[in-house]
Formats: structure tokens, sequence, C-alpha cells
């Protein structure tokens, strides 16, 4: 088995009280694009600046490349980091910004060039070598930082929300330019994000954090099918979360009473008891002007509260019984709804998932 490049063991930051890291331990493997997700104040950061070696942990231990590391000097860390603000200096050219870090240790001069030209070559700036960061777009600048940060070839890359000062067509470029980079330059790059769309699209596993905590460490598409909790069901992605009470069992599935649905029988593993919540992906509810054949779907009727247009889909709000609202996702070539119409919605019970925390 590949040794991590990285293992974080009981990891904890506390500041006056505050408790910001909580216990934490995982591995990540040597060239994995790994992310730590969550909302602000999650912990995420203050996780990435320990690795960085710019905070000291209160407690546990940091292994970077089987060294631990979790009190040695940022300098001595075979990591590099590009922070969000790029802190590129105003008053250097490109090829200046990208070598200054191996000036600064003494690096002799043909191999500072013969370095920065290939960095510069990896993040597609060559050309640009003699501008200043004045005369730069913003995707521009912050492919300076990373050609900075890798041309020192680093094992690890930490990135601290690199694409929030971008545009969104711009950030939507920079994140298929960020995944090719990294297959391309074979090292582990761990990005801080509180963007799901982000983290969900160049991640290979993502950690979603909540109170300096890891709720879910898994591969996207496992956290989006196949969320633990409420927290993270509703953090990844958009979904319906229905509030219902356990009552019992029955052929092996719970039974349950659900606000605006009555009583279900659903499959779940595992135990679940008392106040649960149900969720459903917008995109598998399935809207109709009928009632639908019953076939074990379950269905109920609503009337369309809104309807949020994004070219090739619309997200549809529906007013069910007991104050009951729901959001499906329509196709626009295949269906559509206006406000204030009344619709069946219905999904096939296999499509609900059971969440007891």
């Amino acid at each position: 088995m590949t040794q991590p490049i990285i293992s974080i063991r009981n990891l904890t930051k506390r500041f006056a009280g505050v408790v910001a890291v909580d216990d934490v331990t995982f591995d990540i493997p040597p060239n994995e694009f790994f992310a730590l997700l969550g909302p602000s104040g999650c912990g995420k950061t203050t996780l990435l600046r320990m690795l960085a070696g710019l905070e000291r942990p209160s407690a546990g231990e940091i292994v970077i490349d089987g060294q631990d590391m979790a009190f040695t000097p940022p300098n001595r860390r075979p990591v590099n980091m590009v922070f969000q603000s790029y802190a590129v200096f105003p008053h250097m050219t490109v090829e200046q910004n990208v070598g200054y870090g191996l000036k600064v240790v003494g690096t002799p001069k043909q191999e500072i060039a013969t370095r920065v030209s290939e960095a510069l070559e990896m993040v597609q700036l060559a050309e640009l070598a003699g501008r200043r960061p004045d005369q730069l777009s913003g995707g521009q600048r912050q492919r300076v930082a990373l050609a900075r940060a890798l041309v020192k070839r680093p094992k690890v890359l930490l990135l601290d929300e690199p694409l929030s000062a971008l545009d969104a067509k711009l950030r939507d470029q920079m994140r298929m330019e960020l995944t090719r980079l990294q297959q391309s330059v074979g090292i582990t790059f761990i990005i801080v994000t509180h963007d799901q769309d982000e983290a969900l699209s160049m991640a290979d596993r993502i950690a979603v954090m909540h109170k300096g905590r890891i709720s879910q460490l898994a591969s996207p598409s496992e956290l989006y099918e196949q969320p633990v909790s409420r927290f993270v069901a509703d953090f990844i992605g958009k979904v319906n979360l229905i509030e219902a009470d356990v009552v019992g069992t029955a052929d092996g599935g719970l039974v349950c009473e659900a606000k605006g649905l009555g009583r279900l029988t659903l499959a779940h593993r595992g135990h679940a008891s008392g106040r649960i919540a149900l969720a459903i992906r917008p995109e598998r509810l399935t809207l109709s002007p009928q009632q639908p054949p019953a076939n074990g779907l379950v269905s109920i009727h609503g009337k369309v509260l809104d309807v949020a247009y994004y070219g090739d889909t619309s997200h549809v709000s529906l007013a069910g019984p007991e104050g009951l609202e729901l959001v499906v996702n329509v196709q626009n070539r295949q269906a559509s709804a206006r406000r204030g119409e009344d619709l069946w919605v219905s999904w096939a019970p296999e499509d609900t998932l059971v969440l007891a925390e």
C-alpha cells in the first residue's frame, strides 16, 4: 500500500478557548487533488495554515512525506502555498516574481532561469515573462502565483480559495486549468474552498468540514449520492429535506410519518429512531399535470410558487400539503412549468435518503 504523502492524526487548534480544528484525523495519498470544503468558520483555512506551518497545532501530528512536521518552520517543509490574494510583487516582472523564491535561497542564476522557464511553460505564461502584474488579467496573476509556488518543486501544493477573486466565467476556465496542471505536474494539490461546485468539479476526494470537524470524507459522487448527515446533504448540491418521525419497521424497511407525505415505508440500513430527515435530490423528482399511476411511487399535488431559469434547466418550487415545499430540477427541453400552475410531483421511494443525524 502506498505511503500517504500527508498523515494527520488527532490534530487540534485552539484560539483563546475557541476550538477551530477539533481532533481531526485523515490521510492523503500522493498525487491526489484533495479539497477541504465547508462554510466560513468551519476550520478549513486554519487546517491548511497548520499544514503550511503558518499556525502551530495545539495538539496532534502532521506527517508530510514520512517526516513529523507539526513544529517544523514553513521554509523547511516540502510544501508551498498559493494565497487567496496571490501576493505577487507589483514592482517585479512575471519572470522576476516566479524566480524570487529561488533567488532568496541562493540558487545559481542559470538554474533559476531554467526552472522559471519551465514553470512559466507549465502555466502557459512564457510569452508574458517581461510584463508586470498591473499589465495582467486576474487569471494571469493567479497563474503567476501558481508558477512561483511550482518553481520550488514542492511535494504538496496548498491553495487557499485560489479562485474566489475571479469572475464566474474565468473561475470555470481556471478550474479546468488547475485540474490539468495537477495531472501534468503529478504532485498533491490541497485546495480550501467554500464553493461546492469548485470542489465537486476538481477534487478526487473532499473533506466536508463543520464546526472544526470532518463531517464526511469521500469522493464527490459519494458525497452527493450518499451523504451521512443533514448538514452534508444540504451543503453538497441542492436537496429537498423533509422532516419525519420513525413509527416502526416493516419488511426490513423503516416506517415513518413524513410532513405532507403521510406514512411511508423506506429502505434503510442501520438504526434510526425518533425525528429524522428525508432527503431527495431535485433531479430525482418528476413533474406531471396529471396524477401519475401509483406503481410504488411517492406522489403529491402542489402549486408552482416560482420558476428559476438556468438555460438548459429550471428549478421549479412547489407548495404541497401541510406547508411542504419542494424544488424540482426540470430539463427545459422536456418539460415546463408556470407560476401558479397546479402540478403533480412524484419520485421513486428508493431515491429517498434517510438521514438520522
